[in-house]
């Protein structure tokens, strides 16, 4: 990855916004929908936006005083870029290209807005409790597959202690199947092989275990277990 995607809480915290004219505009707009109090560069904060023509030195200015910067439609100038967002909230999805094509970026959420339906919001909020109602993450990681299967009326997870065998024909993971794709991200543990490629493993949830192993495991252990393999 080029850079580490996080949500940063911006609600009565100060961000400096440099410049004017349409682009920033467009930033003030998305700094106030996130409670963040707008100071100019006279002020302290820890996050900049320059909406400017030549916004070299302002930048250079900026990041010596330890400012993060982020420079509009420069992005070799940015520490951070922003993403295209899809709201629905609390669940927010971010699209990203580290600022090399923001046209993409914005493509991509508006298919994303056609199939994240407008009440994803509601769900989110229904299994907010789940963490104290289930205390163990595996069956917290089911409840929640059953709340989706609810809501989208074609999701479904593996049940149960098994064991899935992936054989790869392909180290590209576009290739992946979705239902190979679907088993990585509900893995609680995966096996592999050595020469797994590491952007196949990439594709599994991070918190999933991983182990070398020439061959798949004899018994189910707790969860799903997926064991990977190039084919021969």
């Amino acid at each position: 990855m080029h850079s580490l995607p996080a949500f940063v809480r911006l609600d009565g915290r100060p961000v400096m916004l440099i410049g004017d004219g349409g682009a920033a505009e467009a930033k003030r707009r998305l700094l106030e929908r996130t409670g963040a109090v707008i100071v100019g560069e006279e002020a302290e904060a820890a996050l900049a936006i320059v909406a400017m023509d030549d916004p070299d030195a302002t930048v250079a200015r900026l990041k010596a005083r330890g400012l993060l910067v982020n420079a509009v439609d420069r992005s070799d100038l940015c520490d951070f870029t922003l993403p295209a967002i899809v709201d629905r909230s609390p669940v927010i999805v971010a699209v990203g290209t580290g600022g090399v094509s923001a046209g993409l970026a914005a493509a991509l959420r508006q298919r994303l807005e056609a199939v994240l339906p407008s009440d994803l919001g509601k769900l989110a909020e229904a299994v907010s409790g789940f963490r104290k109602e289930y205390p163990d993450s595996r069956a917290r990681r089911t409840a929640i597959d059953h709340a989706l299967n609810d809501h989208f009326g074609h999701y479904s997870r593996e049940s149960g202690n098994s064991v899935v065998a992936i054989t790869l024909t392909s180290p590209d993971p576009d290739d992946l199947t979705l239902r190979q794709a679907r088993a990585l991200a509900q893995a609680d543990r995966l096996l592999h092989a050595p020469d797994v490629p590491p952007a196949i493993l990439d594709r599994a949830r991070a918190d999933a275990v991983r182990i070398v192993s020439p061959a798949p495991p004899v018994d189910a252990c707790d969860g799903l277990t997926v064991y990977l393999e190039m084919a021969r």
